[in-house]
């Protein structure tokens, strides 16, 4: 098992948290001696439903136009957002976010996953994770008149490369998308 993985019955983290200095204090980290790097992160995450709400997605004709398109628009400005929606995240210039949705009709369900790119000195991997969340998001909203019951799950980070720490990828089997 990679050590950072953080699944279920994997060991307690041995570094300290780095959002919190010597006495206990939140801050944001200093990153300004760190160089610059390409840096990567793809992140993914599900919304379940009734099957009549993946038809009426797959068709095209929910009351309130194009889910996916819709959905697509909203992972990509989300990601943009990130610092203002996570406290201690550092503002990013993005390079790149791409979001892809897919119908996956065995488990009635859409699939969002999301890869967020910079040349810079922390990763992406907030940027990420918050495209999938607000791209599933905006699949509920768009269809809650239809099926309050969807259920957002399984969002972790698949990847992340560049920066000090390297490359590391999700292990087959672990998380909850195993």
């Amino acid at each position: 098992m990679n050590p950072s993985d953080a699944s279920a019955g994997a060991p307690a983290p041995t570094q300290p948290l780095t959002h919190f200095d010597a006495a206990g204090q939140a801050h944001m980290v200093d990153v300004g001696a760190k160089r610059e790097t390409a840096r990567v992160a793809v992140a993914s995450g599900i919304i379940r439903m009734q099957a009549s709400t993946l038809a009426l997605i797959e068709s095209g004709n929910a009351r309130k136009g194009d889910v996916l398109g819709v959905a697509r628009l909203a992972a990509i400005m989300g990601a943009k957002r990130t610092s203002e929606l996570i406290p201690l995240c550092h503002p990013l210039a993005l390079t790149r976010v791409a979001v892809d949705l897919q119908i996956e009709h065995a488990g009635c369900a859409v699939r969002c996953t999301a890869r967020a790119e910079t040349l810079g000195r922390t990763g992406v991997e907030m940027e990420a994770l918050t495209a999938v969340q607000v791209g599933l998001l905006t699949v509920y909203d768009m269809c809650k008149a239809v099926d309050r019951g969807m259920t957002i799950t399984d969002v972790r980070l698949l990847e992340k490369h560049g920066g000090k720490s390297g490359d590391w990828v999700a292990q087959p089997g672990s998380g909850p998308a195993a």
